[in-house]
């Protein structure tokens, strides 16, 4: 009688070897200037961009956040992660200058973007940044990377992305090792428009959405240094009849527009480089004795035309949620900001009154003159995106005008 035969056994699996697992592609990198290599996957425009790498806290608005011509020469990292998902529009568009690339150079976000939910939503994220042309990185621990910048400073690197994932990670180490920096950098010439312009849109309304201005009593100019479009809503809606005009105008030329008051905006790069240019027309608007306000890049350089210095920060402020005081109302707001350089309260000199301060480090947020009509804060009282805190400053600055003319 035959054996019974034995029962077959059962084969083991294969253990698995190097590259059986199915690794997504690399396709984008960010490149510091100390050689680390950040591996992640490409949302966006293809390509490679050098910039200095900062971090943003505020939780919306990152389509305002990329159209804000003060990022220029940057690479934002966005804290929240959750970036994309409710799309992008044609309205939320921060930059005046269409006709330039203002704006981030690059954006690193943690997640993946989703499908947009939102009624205002016309195009999809991805699709946005690629037209804008603006190189984005997904897929990485920014809650890491935000750690680094916190710790060690903004550093320069290379964003890069390469839907074949390849990458001469040589060549891109030399790019962002050999790029200067912001320090000495004019980049408000790049971000300005060329000519005058006529604004009278005013702020966005639920119902109706955005208005334009019947009646606008006060006369004012608007220095372009990289200006924000809801900025010139804020003034419109305080009542203010406003005509743009490029950076690099002449005092000579805005004081024979006659206006009753001077602005001077936010902008990129570093104020002492653009001060070059700016600082004498400035100094002469101020002897004038028209009311003059600053914003950001404006209230730095109007800081170095008063006589004060201004100073790198080690990781700057950008986001929608710090708070600031106000020592001419004692009240604490919550504001936005966005700026890599600041005012040295030491350095200010007799006659120039400190009237804000950041509470997150002490730095200076706000000046003034005791004798004249003056002041600038460091903050955007605009907000888009940000609370409405500081909306007062638009009407302090109409007072200002008003008192001038009576």
């Amino acid at each position: 009688m035959p054996s019974p035969k034995k029962p077959a056994k059962a084969k083991k699996p294969a253990r698995p070897q190097f590259g059986d697992w199915d690794q997504p592609r690399v396709t984008a990198l960010l490149v510091l200037a100390d050689g680390t290599v950040i591996e992640g996957f490409g949302i966006g425009a293809e390509g490679e961009a050098v910039g200095e790498v900062c971090f943003n806290t505020a939780m919306t608005g990152y389509q305002e956040v990329l159209t804000d011509p003060s990022y220029a020469g940057q690479i934002v990292t966005f804290t929240f992660p959750h970036v994309g998902n409710v799309g992008t529009n044609d309205e939320d568009i921060e930059t005046t200058n269409l006709a330039a690339h203002a704006g981030v150079v690059g954006c690193v976000i943690k997640e993946a973007i989703t499908e947009p939910a939102n009624y205002r939503s016309a195009r999809h994220f991805d699709k946005w940044l690629k037209a804008r042309g603006i190189i984005g990185l997904s897929g990485i621990d920014t809650r890491a990377l935000t750690a680094r910048i916190r710790e060690h400073g903004m550093p320069n690197g290379v964003i890069a992305h390469n839907a074949k994932g390849k990458f001469d990670v040589k060549k891109l180490k030399k790019m962002a090792a050999d790029w200067p920096g912001l320090v000495g950098l004019d980049l408000a010439k790049e971000v300005s428009l060329t000519q005058r312009m006529h604004w009278d849109e005013m702020l966005w309304d639920w119902k109706d959405g955005y208005q334009t201005a019947k009646s606008s009593p006060w006369k004012v100019v608007a220095v372009d240094y990289g200006l924000k479009r809801n900025i010139l809503r804020c003034l419109t809606s305080a009542g203010c009849d406003v005509t743009v005009v490029p950076a690099t105008t002449k005092a000579e030329d805005i004081l024979a527009m006659k206006p009753d008051g001077v602005f001077l905006s936010n902008g990129p790069g570093d104020p002492a480089a653009t001060g070059e240019y700016a600082v004498p027309e400035i100094k002469k608007l101020v002897a004038s004795g028209k009311p003059v306000f600053g914003i950001c890049l404006g209230h730095q350089m109007l800081g170095i035309a008063l006589g004060a210095k201004t100073v790198k920060m080690h990781q700057g402020h950008h986001g929608a949620n710090h708070p600031v005081k106000d020592f001419t109302t004692n009240k604490v707001e919550i504001v936005s900001m966005n700026h890599g350089f600041a005012v040295d309260r030491d350095s200010l000199p007799a006659g120039v009154v400190e009237t804000h301060v950041s509470l997150f480090d002490g730095s200076n947020a706000g000046i003034a003159l005791k004798d004249r009509p003056v002041f600038s804060v460091q903050h955007h009282p605009e907000a888009s995106p940000g609370p409405q805190d500081s909306h007062y400053l638009f009407r302090r600055f109409v007072s200002y005008m008003e008192k001038a003319k009576r």
